[in-house]
């Protein structure tokens, strides 16, 4: 696109046709819609995939227009809307697999993608070899005539690897794949899908664009060659979501820019921080060199945001409790990319289930940290408490 992105989240999915007139889509709320008229009966259902009011699963005006905002934003030329990320995620997949397929699948996916993995596709017959997130040019031993995807993530869950995607699209291609990607941390504005080579780019809106943890929300957009079959499918197999969260998600592409930008400087600001504390073995944030496939990161990437994992120098779940369980800014709780402070914790051994190829062998416990909107020098308090804590008791326990 021509203008800056910043620009497009701002008058996305803004047409008159969806607005009417005013600032924002309206929420449209329907379940049937009714016809004066055969003919126009007919012509609604001749163009029901096509932005036309023809029955509520197929969308109102406020999913036309967040629809629009998607891919304006991402690229393509279709989004299809699901009322999760995981859903965004599974639906994208089924579409396009059958009894017999075989899918190459990233090994530092989110774990709810193994799960399905390891449950849903192995029922339904359909093969998944998970691969290591930096193999690059080596993903060719693992393509066989029967895979049809290739999924990647980037950076991936918890331990925030950066891929190559270029290179892993291009030789995906070359064997006619469809190249997927979550590219919930990307946001779709600090990572292009479509000039990278993906054929669908998946996220969970739940989380960036969002923004303020409130509703559950996926999107998949993707180019002309798949976007038939993406909707057709999705269609098929149920999926909606409520007109209230499509406004909602709309309303949150306004101000993903500039959180997103404070979200990254402030997370940036305490990753530094943590690389100096004497407690800290490594912290993996992309945008530092210690973070694996960082040069992916810099080559690829516009900006980061608030989401990164440090690694401490040894395990002792009895201080890793005691530095969780007295944090003032920072929560416990699962997703991410809203306006509040997150941390969560990962013994090592935890990746002896989550890892098939790439088990990282951490010295100690990973914590994962969202970096919210509040202001950095009280985080970077809480956390110079919370690793007090951490370093007493491990005291004792020596």
């Amino acid at each position: 696109m021509s203008e800056n992105k910043k620009t497009t989240l701002i008058h996305a999915g803004r047409n008159k046709e969806w607005t009417h007139g005013s600032v924002n889509p309206p929420v449209q709320r329907a379940s049937t819609i009714v016809f004066d008229t055969v003919a126009e009966k007919h012509r609604a259902m001749v163009n029901r995939a096509d932005k036309t009011l023809f029955y509520g699963r197929r969308g109102t005006t406020t999913h036309f227009a967040f629809q629009d905002a998607m891919t304006q934003v991402e690229g393509g030329v279709g989004c299809a809307l699901y009322p999760c990320g995981t859903a965004a995620i599974t639906n994208a997949i089924l579409s396009f697999v059958q009894a017999g397929d075989h899918i190459l699948m990233v090994d530092t996916c989110y774990e709810p993608t193994r799960d399905f993995c390891e449950v849903i596709l192995k029922k339904m017959g359909v093969e998944t070899t998970y691969y290591d997130p930096l193999i690059g040019e080596d993903i060719r031993s693992l393509i066989r005539p029967e895979t049809k995807i290739l999924f990647t993530e980037s950076p991936g869950s918890v331990t925030m690897e950066v891929q190559d995607i270029p290179t892993l699209a291009a030789i995906a291609h070359e064997h006619d794949m469809i190249v997927m990607l979550d590219n919930t941390w990307g946001a779709g504005v600090n990572f292009s899908p479509f000039d990278h080579g993906v054929d669908i780019s998946v996220q969970a809106a739940t989380k960036y664009i969002v923004g303020h943890s409130d509703v559950m929300l996926g999107t998949a957009v993707t180019h002309e060659k798949y976007w038939d079959q993406l909707r057709e499918q999705s269609y098929l197999m149920g999926q909606c979501i409520s007109p209230d969260d499509a406004y909602l998600g709309l309303r949150g592409l306004r101000t993903l820019d500039v959180r997103l930008k404070q979200h990254a400087e402030s997370s940036l600001t305490i990753a530094k921080w943590l690389a100096e504390h004497p407690l800290v073995d490594h912290v993996r944030h992309p945008a530092l060199e210690s973070c694996p496939g960082h040069e992916f990161f810099k080559r690829d990437f516009k900006g980061g945001n608030g989401l990164f994992s440090f690694v401490l120098k040894s395990s002792c779940p009895r201080a890793t409790t005691a530095l969780l369980d007295g944090m003032t800014h920072f929560s416990m709780g699962y997703s991410w990319g809203g306006f509040e402070s997150l941390i969560l914790a990962n013994e090592p051994k935890s990746f002896n289930a989550l890892r098939t190829v790439s088990n990282p062998d951490f010295p100690g416990t990973l914590i994962r940290l969202h970096i919210g909107l509040e202001d950095v020098n009280d985080l970077i308090a809480d956390l110079e408490l919370g690793l007090k804590r951490y370093q007493e008791i491990l005291a004792e326990e020596k």
